[in-house]
């Protein structure tokens, strides 16, 4: 593969890396996927390259480290939803009160996404 096919593919896949980004920051599902294909597809061709030319070396690092950030920023999004999801299928309590003014639970099932109005 001459160095600057491989230069060209390097700086493709920076660019899709950062449209994967960009897409997943707005939300932009079909956009993030067909990013994620054309990343994928050069994936592959580059898994062939053996040596990268040195002149190269900072595109692959900056790759390196961009692609880093996509995978914390999915990784800390789906844990806050996780959380999210588990707070609000968590069952809510209500404390009510007895005649002799001890807490009783209430018999409620109070789940916020029980899926009952």
């Amino acid at each position: 593969m001459k160095s600057r096919t491989t230069h060209e593919y390097l700086v493709r896949l920076r660019d899709l890396i950062f449209e994967e980004r960009e897409c997943a920051k707005a939300l932009d599902m079909p956009g993030m996927i067909a990013a994620m294909n054309a990343k994928e597809e050069l994936v592959k061709v580059l898994a062939h390259v053996e040596m990268i030319d040195e002149q190269d070396r900072p595109i692959a690092g900056q790759i390196k480290e961009e692609n880093r950030r996509n995978a914390f920023l999915f990784k800390s999004t789906l844990g806050w939803i996780r959380q999210t999801m588990e707070f609000f299928g968590q069952r809510t309590v209500t404390s009510t009160y007895s005649s002799s003014a001890y807490s009783v639970a209430s018999q409620v099932n109070g789940r916020l996404l029980s899926g009952k109005i």
